[in-house]
């Protein structure tokens, strides 16, 4: 079953109408999931390399750490596993800051296990000066072994710009949204991040809907059979032309 419903734009409550949401039952995990058509249906695209500010205090495209800056932060004990499993992949040519694998993670006091941070990016992010190229370490291991950078990034890493978020009621239900991360994300008035491409109009030239261009992800995000639902209801709306546009192109209709 399919719905349409309206979620505020400051704490998620339902009534507004800024953006287009789509409601998607899974009665087998006793799951609803709510997925953010405004941003899934929109031309953004990674411009990682072609005009990336980076999320440092002040814009640095030459540097090209595109949003590693802060270091990653893991996603419990399988993600944790599956990361030193990748590290043990590495080697200097793929690595720029190789190091001790037991020095390029580290835990929180909330109990969070995130990337070593090294010279301002993730320790695991190449600088452009590096022989190999500049980006991520895991990322260039991906296209030497003929995997995808999915099977070989920190969660969150190859997760992003998608969010996911669970909220579990009293009776055991789980609603799941599966929305863009935005700048209050990171932190709201606080947040040290001082760019995020979703909200940019220079990365939306993509050529392909947001939820054709990130198939592989939104699937591993939710599974096949609610994946396919997803993409037949918005096809229909992109062939319908009934979207509303994203904030950062609204203007072009306007």
């Amino acid at each position: 079953m399919a719905s349409d419903i309206g979620v505020g734009s400051d704490d998620w409550s339902l009534g507004d109408s800024s953006r287009e949401w789509l409601s998607l039952e899974d009665p087998l995990e006793h799951r609803t999931w709510l997925f953010d058509v405004t941003f899934l249906a929109s031309d953004w695209t990674c411009i990682y390399g072609a005009g990336c500010l980076g999320i440092d205090d002040e814009p640095a495209p030459e540097l090209a750490l595109g949003c590693c800056s802060h270091g990653a932060y893991l996603n419990g004990r399988d993600d944790l596993a599956h990361v030193r499993a990748m590290i043990a992949e590495l080697d200097a040519e793929l690595w720029q800051h190789r190091r001790d694998p037991d020095a390029v993670l580290w835990q929180d006091s909330e109990g969070w296990w995130r990337t070593q941070v090294v010279d301002g990016a993730c320790v695991f992010a190449n600088r452009a000066d590096h022989p190999a190229g500049a980006g991520c370490a895991f990322h260039l291991l991906a296209e030497r072994t003929g995997r995808r950078p999915m099977d070989t990034k920190p969660e969150i890493c190859w997760q992003a710009p998608l969010r996911r978020e669970d909220h579990e009621t009293v009776t055991g239900h789980v609603y799941t949204m599966v929305r863009e991360w935005e700048l209050r994300d990171w932190g709201g008035p606080d947040t040290d991040v001082a760019w995020w491409c979703t909200s940019a109009e220079s990365a939306h030239v993509g050529p392909q809907p947001v939820f054709r261009a990130l198939r592989d992800e939104l699937t591993a995000i939710c599974g096949p059979q609610i994946y396919a639902e997803l993409h037949a209801q918005l096809d229909q709306r992109v062939a319908s032309a009934q979207l509303l546009p994203h904030p950062a192109v609204r203007h072009r209709r306007s």
